[in-house]
């Protein structure tokens, strides 16, 4: 069995219920948007849009909006170090929006300490979690679960995908229908492919057997500390167990790789 807890630790998640009542991870896969929708309250209204575009940089403090008269320090907001200051005042937790980022859908809710910016194309329902980098020109296609400390990165595309606390895709990536484990990381350019090229559901081999996972779209599930190498794919329907290991430029097969496995 593939169960979530073969994969993740998720229990001091701020989203445990995600996975109950799974026996087969990638059953998590079609919850993520209903949840999403149940769970999202948007903290988004007062910002002063035109249609769906930020045209400049504003930020959310403790509820409120500021466009005027702050100053940013940069760094690295996922190690708290990216600091907001509003009349001499830091505001820690603030929220930082960079002008020229799209928000489409009302079901978009952004943690407190994250930072979006330039470029950034973000459609519900998606939660995204605390002190959390949304890179330039990053693309969030609606269905996106994003936790805290994590990377969303520059030019990386995300749909129907789960990331937990810490993981990170920093440059060039793809992550369709997938779920990220805890302190995982992308290589620059690495593609989870969620869509075979023939038209039937996703298959995928493992302790024997052959499970039909009846999805026609399922990218690939990284447990807790897995890697992967720059310019990596993985085939639709891979399961990889925590601290696997894919080199620079392999190809990974559907299926299953048990924990700690490397593949080049």
């Amino acid at each position: 069995m593939f169960s979530p807890l073969d994969f993740f630790d998720y229990s001091d998640w701020e989203h445990p219920e995600l996975f109950s009542e799974v026996e087969q991870i990638w059953e998590v896969l079609p919850k993520i948007k209903p949840y999403l929708r149940s769970r999202a309250v948007s903290n988004l209204e007062g910002l002063s849009l035109e249609g769906f575009f930020l045209p400049r940089m504003a930020v959310i403090y403790q509820g409120s909006v500021l466009e005027k008269g702050i100053s940013i320090i940069p760094g690295d907001a996922t190690k708290g170090q990216f600091k907001v200051v509003y009349e001499k005042q830091e505001l820690k937790e603030a929220i930082v929006l960079f002008g020229g980022i799209t928000l489409l859908g009302k079901d978009i809710q952004i943690g407190p300490g994250t930072v979006v910016e330039p470029g950034a194309y973000i459609q519900g329902p998606t939660i995204i979690g605390r002190q959390t980098e949304v890179r330039q020109g990053a693309y969030l296609r609606g269905g996106c679960l994003v936790g805290d400390r994590c990377v969303v990165g520059h030019v990386t595309e995300m749909k129907n995908s789960v990331m937990l606390d810490g993981a990170k895709a920093g440059h060039f990536a793809y992550i369709g229908d997938s779920l990220l484990g805890k302190n995982c990381n992308l290589g620059a350019g690495t593609k989870l492919a969620n869509l075979k090229m023939v038209g039937n559901t996703i298959q995928l081999r493992g302790l024997g057997k052959i499970y039909d996972t009846g999805l026609r779209k399922f990218g690939a599930v990284l447990g807790d500390h897995t890697e992967t190498g720059c310019n990596s794919v993985t085939n639709p329907g891979t399961l990889l167990g925590p601290k696997s290991i894919v080199g620079p430029n392999a190809t990974v097969k559907a299926g299953f790789y048990p924990r700690r496995s490397i593949i080049r």
